[in-house]
């Protein structure tokens, strides 16, 4: 569905993609990974066509995005990092606004607009201005116009950046349940959530594809966070109601109450296992404040963190910096 060879960016002298090549399949959820300046925005302004690539090509649905670009935006959803919004347009004029750019018929406006508002939890804030919208809000405003149409394709900047802990959890959900029948590519940098979110990984340095493989071989292969497997929770709301209901949520092997809330080590798969935690602090009326990994079972040798660290040469950096400091 995503085919990139040989693509090259300048800046002047500034090289921010260097002769970068990969694919994504159809369907495919691939996490996107790599150090401030390696070229992950590059490379996704010219998958959405709002920048060309000095050379190389890169295709979305087998159309090129210099050749055919109209083509290319029909089938894509683009998420940036940072959303600009008209501030004193509501939400519900805007993403109306959205979807009569993007083509879609009178008869179906509405219902898309419903479709893609109860996705992303905008119901509350419809009639609102964009301009007194919270960060979070604003994140699911960016998603809601990127799902408009039910695009082929999703190309997504940190999509949980500044969102609170339970908009977090609601949004990774929703792109696990792409599997299949999207195509994702998403950056992020917090890697525990590519692990849980992606399929594969691709790691990118210095504008050039460092490393790559699937979550499942990372994960045989001890490369996969192991942290996943202990978490910490705190909450607003009745303490011994939410332990009873983090105690009977199936996975829970072990359940310790702290002074903000509780720690709990999983035994199965953390990503199925995590939102029935958060569901179950909502369901025994607790207010969810925070759900954070927490160091897990050190000798499973090294994490995804780790082998970023190595590929990207973060590792020796940090080594050199620290023998300097002694």
């Amino acid at each position: 569905m995503i085919e990139v060879v040989g693509l090259t960016r300048r800046f002047g002298n500034t090289l921010a993609l260097d002769d970068l090549c990969f694919s994504v399949g159809e369907g495919e959820v691939v996490g996107f990974l790599g150090p401030n300046g390696a070229g992950k925005s590059t490379t996704m302004k010219i998958l959405t066509c709002s920048l060309a690539p000095s050379s190389g090509t890169a295709k979305v649905g087998g159309h090129d995005v210099l050749d055919e670009p109209i083509s290319v935006r029909r089938r894509v959803g683009f998420l940036p990092e940072q959303v600009a919004l008209y501030p004193e347009q509501k939400v519900n004029s805007l993403l109306r606004f959205v979807a009569e750019i993007k083509g879609i018929e009178q008869t179906r406006l509405v219902a898309e607009m419903d479709r893609v508002i109860d996705l992303t939890g905008l119901g509350a804030v419809v009639y609102k201005p964009a301009g007194h919208l919270s960060h979070g809000y604003r994140k699911r405003v960016g998603l809601a116009q990127a799902l408009i149409g039910d695009p082929d394709v999703l190309i997504l900047d940190e999509p949980s950046s500044g969102l609170d802990p339970q908009q977090i959890v609601e949004i990774r959900e929703l792109i696990r349940s792409f599997r299949g029948q999207r195509t994702v590519l998403l950056s992020s940098h917090i890697l525990t959530e590519v692990s849980e979110i992606c399929e594969r990984v691709l790691i990118l340095d210095h504008g050039r594809l460092v490393g790559q493989d699937s979550t499942e071989r990372l994960a045989s292969a001890g490369l996969s966070p192991v942290s996943g497997r202990q978490v910490t929770l705190s909450w607003d709301g009745d303490r011994e109601a939410v332990l009873k209901a983090l105690a009977q949520v199936a996975g829970v092997e072990e359940l310790r109450a702290t002074e903000q809330g509780a720690e709990v080590v999983i035994a199965g798969n953390p990503v199925e296992i995590r939102p029935k935690l958060v569901d179950s602090v909502l369901a025994a009326g607790g207010k969810l404040q925070n759900i954070q990994d927490i160091q897990g079972i050190p000798d499973k040798g090294p994490s995804l963190e780790d082998l970023f660290l190595r590929l990207t040469g973060a590792d020796r950096e940090l080594r050199q910096s620290e023998k300097e400091g002694e």
